[in-house]
C-alpha cells in the first residue's frame, strides 16, 4: 500500500476537468485507488464519487493505492495532479 497527502492549491479545486483527468489516469491501473477528504473516502476511478467530495482550494486530501501496480499508479496520479496545477 502506498499513501500520500496533498494540499490542493488550484483556485477551483478538484472540479470537473481535473477530476475527469484524475479518473482517467487512475483507470489505467489495476490497483484500487482511493481519494479521502474530510473523513470520506471514495473510489478515484469514479467521476461522480470524486465530484461529490467537493475538495476545493486549500483542501488536504489523501490518496491511497493498493495493488500490484501501486507505485506506478501513484506516480501517474501525482503527475496528473502536478500537470493540472492541483498541487
Amino acid at each position: 500500500m502506498v499513501q500520500k497527502e496533498f494540499h490542493i492549491v488550484a483556485e477551483t479545486g478538484i472540479h470537473a476537468r481535473p477530476a475527469t483527468l484524475l479518473v482517467q489516469a487512475a483507470s489505467k491501473f489495476q490497483s484500487e485507488i482511493k481519494l479521502a477528504y474530510k473523513g470520506k473516502e471514495v473510489n478515484l476511478k469514479s467521476i461522480m464519487a470524486v465530484l461529490t467530495l467537493g475538495a476545493g482550494k486549500g483542501a488536504d486530501v489523501t490518496i491511497t493505492v493498493n495493488g500490484a501496480d501501486e507505485e506506478a499508479a501513484m506516480e501517474g496520479i501525482v503527475t496528473t495532479m502536478t500537470k493540472e496545477g492541483l498541487i
